[in-house]
């Protein structure tokens, strides 16, 4: 308390100064109009830097939900597209057989959206780890997308993470189809640039062009039909001769990876089951016969 006393009086010509400009100020912005407005406006300009400053500030720690968000749209958009130009491929054949069952058969899938956490490029068989797992709904097999096109497939899963095959690794082996050319093939990659990829056992007989989109079939019981896989930019012969190998630039930059969807298929669980049966059920009859 002496300290403060003292200080005051020490310093109580400074004190008294401040004090009376500082009612010097207020009686001058008070009672004359013209200083008072330019006091105010300067004031509001003030506050409205600072109140921007923080809108800045709140928008920029909110982008990665927002893209979260848009990375999740582009997914269904994605979808909703595709299965608009096939209805378009069959009102042009003449035929409106089976195409709203596409659409009627997205309603049992539902997104799980994830981000990348580890990833890699130079490996032949490259993983990628994401943060949702058991706790999220992610199960093993489940097929993986980003907003532009497929990714890969979950290959193993822990309470809160997950490990995908994705198609930048040896052992990948997607289904895929030539969009609106109705010829199968199956996407590989052999290592090399991130960029590219190969569909092996196209028939010799298919008809298509380079540029023409590769998407996924809807026969691997992963992916749902229609997935954007890339586009054909070079077409090989296989090596026996009696298909073709088709180089595709895939849509997916796995360079930049950061946001996917995790494709939950409510009856995807039923239709493995239903197809390991069977090829158990081949093993043993085989098995049987030798």
């Amino acid at each position: 308390m002496n300290n403060l006393i003292e200080f005051i009086t020490r310093h109580i010509q400074w004190l008294l100064f401040a004090l009376l400009e500082i009612v010097s100020i207020v009686l001058l912005v008070r009672f004359n109009g013209y200083q008072g407005s330019v006091f105010f406006t300067s004031a509001n300009a003030v506050a409205g830097k600072l109140y921007e400053l923080d809108s800045s500030i709140g928008s920029y720690f909110a982008l990665s939900d927002v893209n979260k968000d848009l990375t999740f749209r582009n997914v269904q958009l994605e979808h909703e597209v595709s299965e608009l130009r096939q209805q378009l491929d069959s009102l042009h054949e003449d035929s409106v057989r089976g195409r709203f069952n596409q659409l009627e058969l997205l309603k049992d899938y539902k997104l799980i959206p994830a981000k990348v956490v580890s990833n890699s490029l130079d490996r032949t068989d490259n993983l990628i780890t994401i943060d949702r797992g058991e706790a999220d709904g992610v199960r093993k097999d489940m097929g993986v997308v980003c907003g532009t096109g497929v990714v890969g497939i979950v290959y193993l899963t822990s309470e809160h993470y997950s490990v995908l095959i994705p198609v930048l690794n040896s052992t990948s082996n997607v289904s895929c189809t030539i969009r609106g050319r109705g010829y199968f093939g199956y996407l590989h990659w052999d290592g090399g640039s991130s960029k590219y990829a190969y569909v092996d056992d196209v028939p010799r007989h298919a008809h298509f062009k380079l540029y023409d989109e590769v998407v996924t079939s809807g026969y691997s019981s992963v992916f749902p039909p229609g997935v954007l896989v890339g586009k054909i930019l070079h077409v090989f012969n296989s090596k026996d001769g009696l298909s073709y190998r088709l180089q595709v630039a895939l849509s997916t930059d796995f360079g930049r990876l950061r946001d996917v969807c995790v494709i939950d298929d409510k009856q995807l669980k039923e239709r493995l089951d239903i197809l390991r049966a069977a090829q158990d059920s081949i093993k043993v009859k085989q098995e049987d016969e030798d």
